[in-house]
Order: structure tokens, then C-alpha cells, then sequence
């Protein structure tokens, strides 16, 4: 982590601005507007799944094979440009069913997310392969630069007219500034050289694992935003989107520990020590925000949109708690990726299952917060489990997607 203090400041620094953003949004924007962009962010969210499997790809095959990086480069950056257009295309189409799954009465709101999700796969190429190499400045100013423009475009944007239109295209113009600079990173010329085990196919073939692995996380920990917007009030799901806000941040507030461990998690000698002290530190981190968000509620507001969300504020420790749930939960299921694990997937969608069938019932904050907590805790007890007794034993795999 010493070698990679870089990334811990570059991530606490995106994540300062992201967030800046949703607060300065929540704001402007009021409880029924930014329930509604916050129900976009998730969808977006839940979409770059696909540059988040990318880059797992990416810095797990360069970081077990550094013979044939330029190869493992030329394949991954082929198949992300091509993954990023079809998505882009296949969003833009959809825009018709976002807007109606969402309420959103704005055709051009959602077809920003297909037009945002472009870039934003493009850079998870990006990152995946500096992460493989190590290269961890240009790596960090990549991060930087997903959070800054963001919130300078945001608040300008926003301030001039307030609407969840002008929100999402602030969000959409700053995601070409990081793949700007990835590409400028990248722009020396490899030799693509020659690898069975790193052709076109068998990347596709590993980036749809990893997808659909971090979709399955993904929905989990977003699916409940676009519940409420369908089972609640307006003004309730507005502050339900409020309290995300909390969740998010400590969702992420760890996540430079799965870009460290994440190289170390792929080596069956290291995996066990990797696992358990990162964990270790994602839950200490997290015990720690929640004790503040219960300690001190009424500061806690103030970065959750202030006055007019203050219904929620009592609440707020448990939101937290959700958020240090979900890291945890992040970080296990990064670590089957690392082993390319399979059978462990199954769990987390079969907990997406449970959450969108208890959730549905649900007619309160409070009771759509109870549900998501019992479900993502059992989850998480039983993936705990399940990692440890594989690391425990290194000659026990699970079935590859190789396989």
C-alpha cells in the first residue's frame, strides 16, 4: 500500500468531487429532481459494470503474464472499444423504456446514460491495463480526472438551470476528460506479439464473466433506488435517494484497498493474507463512519443536501451501515474474480432475487431499509464463509470460467 499511496489519494480525491456533485445537485435540484437523477446514476452505475470487467480483465491477465503485455493490451483495448459502441447504441435505443421504468418525462435525460456510458467503458480498458502494469500515476490522474470536471461542470450547469437534463449531460461531458488522458498514457506503440491464451475470444469470454459477476454486486447494492422510485411517494423516495448518498460513500470510501489487493488476491500464495486484512481494514473503515454518522447526525445531513432532508437524518447511522455492508461485500466478490471463481455468483443473484421481491412489499423508508440490511447481511455472512474456507485450503478451486 506504500507503493500505491497514489491511488489511495487519487480515489479519495474523485470521490470528494463525485460526491461533491450529488450534494451540490441534491440541493439545487430539490427531493423529487435529484430522485430522479439518482435513479439514473444507478442505472449508469449498474451498467459500468462492463468497464469494471474490463478492468479486472485487464490488470488480472497482464499481472499474471507480463511476457506478453503488448498482446494482452492490443485484444483487451480492441474488444473495449467495440463493448463500449454497442452498449452506447443499445442504451440510446432504450431510452424510451428507461424513461418510463423511471418516470422521468425527459427522453433526452435517458439518453444521456447511453451517450455517458461510452466513455465510461472505454476507461475501464484504460485503467485495467495501467493497473496490470502498475503504473499507478498515470492510473491516479485517470481517477482525478472522473471526479473533478464533474462537479465544476455540474455546479455551473446546474446553477443555470436546474434540471435533471443539464445534470446528466455535466455527468456525460466529464467522463471524455480520463479517457483523454488514458489515451495519452497509452498512446506508445506495442508490438500486439502472439498468445492463444490472450486472443479476442477468450478476453470476450473472461469480460463477460467479470461482468456479470460485478452486475450481479451492482444490482444489489443500487436496485433498492429504483424500488423506491416505484413503491414510494415522490418526496419519500427523494429522501431515500438522500440517504443513499451516505451509503455510496461509504461504499466507496475503500476502494483504493480493492485496487492493491486485487493483484495480490490473483496469487493462491498470497490470497488468504490479502483477503482477510483487507477486509479487516474495510471494516474498520466503515465501523468508523457509521459511529460518526450516529454520533453526529446533523453534520451527517449537511452532506446528504441539508434542511430539506432532514426527515431522514435519524436514519443515517443505518444507511452508513449499509454502505460499510456493501464494501465488504465488494471486496469478496473481487476476490472470486481474482480466482475466477464461478459458483459464488449464484449467491449474489439470488440475493437481488430476494431484495426485489421483499422490497416491492415494502411501503416506508424504514421498511425498504430493513430489507435491503437483512438480505445484504446474510449475503455477506454466507460469501465470508465460503472465501475463507477456499483460501483456507489453496488447492480447492472453483470451477473456472475457463472450464
Amino acid at each position: 500500500m506504500r507503493s500505491s499511496t497514489s491511488i489511495a489519494i487519487a480515489i479519495g480525491v474523485m470521490n470528494v468531487f463525485t460526491y461533491g456533485f450529488t450534494m451540490v445537485a441534491a440541493r439545487l435540484l430539490g427531493p423529487q429532481k435529484y430522485g430522479a437523477l439518482a435513479s439514473l446514476m444507478a442505472m449508469l452505475l449498474i451498467f459500468g459494470v462492463l468497464q469494471l470487467g474490463l478492468q479486472a480483465t485487464a490488470a488480472r491477465r497482464i499481472a499474471a503474464d507480463r511476457d506478453h503485455v503488448g498482446r494482452i493490451e492490443h485484444s483487451i483495448m480492441a474488444v473495449t472499444y467495440r463493448a463500449a459502441l454497442v452498449l452506447g447504441a443499445l442504451l440510446v435505443l432504450a431510452a424510451p423504456l428507461v424513461d418510463l421504468l423511471l418516470r422521468l418525462d425527459s427522453l433526452l435525460a435517458a439518453a444521456l446514460v447511453g451517450v455517458a456510458a461510452v466513455p465510461m467503458t472505454i476507461m475501464g480498458g484504460q485503467a485495467g491495463i495501467l493497473q496490470g502494469e502498475r503504473r499507478w500515476w498515470p492510473l491516479a490522474v485517470l481517477y482525478v480526472a472522473a471526479g473533478v470536471p464533474r462537479l465544476v461542470l455540474g455546479t455551473a450547469l446546474i446553477w443555470w438551470q436546474p434540471s435533471v437534463v443539464n445534470a446528466m449531460l455535466a455527468v456525460t461531458i466529464g467522463l471524455f476528460a480520463p479517457i483523454v488522458l488514458g489515451w495519452l498514457a497509452l498512446r506508445h506503440k506495442r508490438q500486439p506479439g502472439t498468445s492463444a491464451d490472450h486472443g479476442f475470444r477468450s478476453v470476450i469470454r473472461e469480460s463477460i464473466h467479470n461482468s456479470q459477476a460485478l452486475l450481479a454486486f451492482f444490482a444489489v447494492s443500487n436496485v433498492d433506488v429504483v424500488i423506491a422510485r416505484n413503491v414510494l411517494p415522490d418526496q419519500q423516495a427523494g429522501l431515500y435517494a438522500a440517504g443513499l448518498i451516505m451509503t455510496k460513500a461509504v461504499l466507496f470510501l475503500p476502494q483504493f484497498v480493492v485496487i492493491v489487493a486485487f493483484p495480490s488476491m490473483s496469487s493462491a500464495d498470497e490470497r488468504r493474507r490479502a483477503l482477510t486484512r483487507s477486509l479487516a481494514l474495510v471494516a474498520i473503515l466503515g465501523a468508523a463512519a457509521t459511529a460518526a454518522a450516529l454520533a453526529l447526525p446533523q453534520l451527517a445531513s449537511i452532506f446528504v443536501g441539508g434542511a430539506e432532508y432532514a426527515e431522514i437524518e435519524p436514519r443515517l447511522w443505518l444507511f452508513a451501515t449499509l454502505g460499510t455492508l456493501l464494501s465488504m461485500l465488494q471486496l469478496l466478490v473481487y476476490a472470486v474474480l481474482a480466482r475466477q471463481g464461478q459458483r459464488s455468483v449464484y449467491a449474489v443473484w439470488l440475493a437481488l432475487v430476494g431484495i426485489v421481491v421483499a422490497g416491492l412489499t415494502t411501503s416506508s423508508v424504514t421498511g425498504l431499509l430493513t430489507v435491503v440490511l437483512v438480505v445484504d447481511a446474510a449475503l455477506l455472512a454466507l460469501l465470508l464463509v465460503a472465501s475463507l474456507a477456499i483460501v483456507r485450503r489453496p488447492e480447492r478451486v472453483e470451477e473456472s470460467v475457463a472450464s
